[in-house]
């Protein structure tokens, strides 16, 4: 037996009476698509009052209420929710954005849909529930606003089926691929932790739904190329989805330097051990010796066991270690050093005269000092030898001309013989005379009655040489001259050279 109208009303009644207090809104429809009946929340939920603020029917309702998707596309007045429920279509999680028509109100509204039957299985009303989900998109759209404009790289994938469903502007630059390449692309195409340092963690971590910390990872991208990323993981909800965040460090930069620094140090280390003077690098700290080469060890008799580790400054292979030291400071005032001469002591107990040269430099990120080592004992010796041939020679000058003379003495000493830019050349005849009998030891008055001068004439000529040879004292002026082979006044000799 089939209920009456008023038994239909009545039911109506105690629904309306159920469900008039609950949170989520509720709109029943009738067939004649007549707003039959819409609780309080439902009413809020729309910016209304009173039941007929809603339109009183779902033309009238299309009229008062624009609805957009989520997407901003405008829903058709043919598709409202409240249409396809009449029409007897079943749906849930359906997300609208509702606004009056003049666009001032506006909220978000998610619905699903019920289908009220009498007792002949005929439809008698469409129901509609709806949730306020306006806080939640807000804050969605916040997030999406704050994602798409992060400068750092970001992904995020669906857990139900791994596959990408966003993707920010960052990892697109990142990595040089366009949208189309990644939005709805597996994670199984795209694998961002295939090449991770510690992969079967971050699986793990995914499973239990924990964050995945950061680890070094390499982006294999399309044609083969290679991109070195920091990567982490972190689980979210989008649009009440399970979803995991992956965000990343783009390391390919620091890659590349690391790679420009490493060849620079493989360079620099073949350099060092293949370079045919000793060099050395100790910490600049407390001087410990890091590295010596192999021509270091074949010149002074050490091995890498006698001298690694161990402050330079008490090593035997410096002959002073006051001398040492000081050519240390030297290069920590100054930052660099060149040709300070310096002894070494070889493992026999043979000295060697070096010349050392010091820069500081950084190696692995430490402060160091590279030193350069030139023996030059074989040189010295030579010059020695040369000096001593030289002084045996001028023990006698009378068979030379004053040109081999001056030519002996530069060889003799040709560092000091090109000191204060005076040359023999710019003593005059009479200045050479009164400077050699100065240098045989002639007091003014001798050199004056060996010259036949007076003794102011004398005093005139010393002053002029003083000045010219950039000396002050009568003693300098002797030692100046001696050097340059000026012996005494020079005595023209028939036939003899001049």
């Amino acid at each position: 037996m089939s209920k009456t109208p008023s038994a239909s009303r009545t039911g109506l009644r105690h629904l309306q009476s159920i469900v008039a207090g609950l949170s989520d809104g509720l709109m029943l429809i009738g067939t004649d698509q007549s707003i039959v009946w819409a609780n309080e929340a439902a009413l809020a939920m729309h910016g209304a009052r009173t039941q007929a603020g809603l339109g009183k029917t779902v033309a009238g309702y299309s009229k008062k209420y624009s609805l957009k998707y989520r997407n901003n596309r405008l829903v058709r007045a043919g598709q409202y929710p409240a249409v396809r429920a009449l029409a007897g279509e079943a749906f849930s999680g359906l997300v609208v954005q509702v606004s009056w028509s003049n666009g001032r109100f506006g909220r978000v509204h998610e619905l699903r849909s019920l289908r009220l039957d009498d007792a002949a299985g005929k439809l008698e009303y469409a129901a509609l529930v709806m949730s306020d989900v306006t806080d939640r998109f807000n804050a969605e759209a916040r997030f999406e606003q704050a994602f798409n404009t992060n400068p750092a790289p970001a992904l995020i994938c669906r857990l139900s089926d791994f596959r990408y469903v966003r993707v920010n502007q960052g990892f697109l630059e990142m990595t040089g691929l366009n949208p189309k390449q990644v939005i709805g692309r597996s994670a199984y195409e795209l694998d961002v932790l295939s090449h991770a340092e510690d992969k079967n963690l971050a699986i793990a971590r995914i499973h239990e739904g924990r964050t995945i910390p950061q680890m070094e990872a390499t982006l294999m991208l399309p044609g083969g190329k290679r991109h070195y990323v920091i990567v982490a993981g972190q689980p979210i909800d989008v649009l009440g989805e399970s979803c995991l965040l992956f965000t990343f460090i783009d390391l390919e930069a620091r890659k590349k330097m690391e790679d420009a620094l490493r060849q620079t140090e493989e360079r620099f280390s073949k350099a060092f051990r293949l370079a045919p003077v000793p060099m050395i690098v100790s910490t600049l700290d407390d001087a410990r010796l890091l590295e010596v080469n192999e021509a270091f060890l074949k010149t002074t008799g050490y091995t890498n066991e006698d001298v690694l580790g161990k402050d330079a400054a008490s090593l035997e292979v410096w002959a002073s270690k006051t001398e040492y030291r000081a050519f240390e400071n030297l290069l920590k005032t100054a930052g660099s050093v060149r040709n300070h001469g310096i002894q070494l002591c070889t493992k026999e107990g043979m000295l060697l005269d070096c010349l050392a040269s010091a820069d500081i430099v950084a190696i692995d990120g430490k402060r160091c000092i590279l030193s350069v080592i030139q023996d030059m004992t074989e040189h010295k010796q030579s010059e020695d030898e040369l000096i001593a041939a030289i002084d045996a020679v001028m023990q006698d000058a009378s068979w030379f001309s004053r040109t081999v003379i001056e030519k002996l003495a530069q060889i003799r000493r040709p560092e000091r013989a090109q000191g204060g830019g005076a040359q023999l050349a710019a003593l005059t005849a009479r200045e050479r005379e009164v400077l050699g009998l100065m240098c045989k030891g002639l007091t003014d008055d001798e050199i004056g009655a060996a010259l036949h001068l007076s003794r102011n004439t004398v005093r005139n000529h010393i002053a002029k040489v003083y000045n010219k040879i950039e000396v002050h004292r009568r003693s300098a002026a002797i030692v100046w001259g001696r050097e340059r082979g000026i012996l005494g006044r020079e005595k023209r000799t028939k036939g003899r050279p001049s």
